[in-house]
């Protein structure tokens, strides 16, 4: 997958036809907002809590989510063009489309059971 330079609208067609992708200010390689390199990180709330995310994943594969409920922001700050997918199932079933890296979009979680990351 191709990194995108685009606007958020143009940007979100090419990564899987998928609404609500915005891009950050700052590219996906370092830490930013509270979210190391190389991790996905789940905020509470559609914002960056203070630079203070919730939740952090680093291992490809599927992570079941717990007791997360409503809009939370979630933002792949992988490096190498790895992607994260949200899926209503466990275990990594029923996967939505790909976001790649230095994207964030601002989603309902509740019937979010897990999200896959992928190299």
């Amino acid at each position: 997958m191709r990194k995108v330079l685009a606007t958020a609208a143009v940007a979100a067609l090419a990564i899987g036809g998928l609404a609500g992708f915005a891009a950050p200010a700052a590219q996906a390689a370092a830490a930013s907002h509270g979210c190391p390199s190389g991790a996905v990180c789940i905020y509470p709330g559609a914002g960056w809590n203070g630079d203070r995310p919730t939740h952090s994943y680093y291992s490809y594969g599927a992570h079941n989510l717990r007791d997360m409920y409503g809009v939370h922001r979630v933002f792949n700050n992988q490096t190498d063009g790895a992607t994260v997918r949200t899926c209503t199932g466990y275990n990594g079933s029923g996967c939505q489309g790909f976001m790649g890296p230095g994207w964030y979009i601002d989603k309902n979680l509740t019937p979010i059971n897990s999200i896959t990351l992928q190299p």
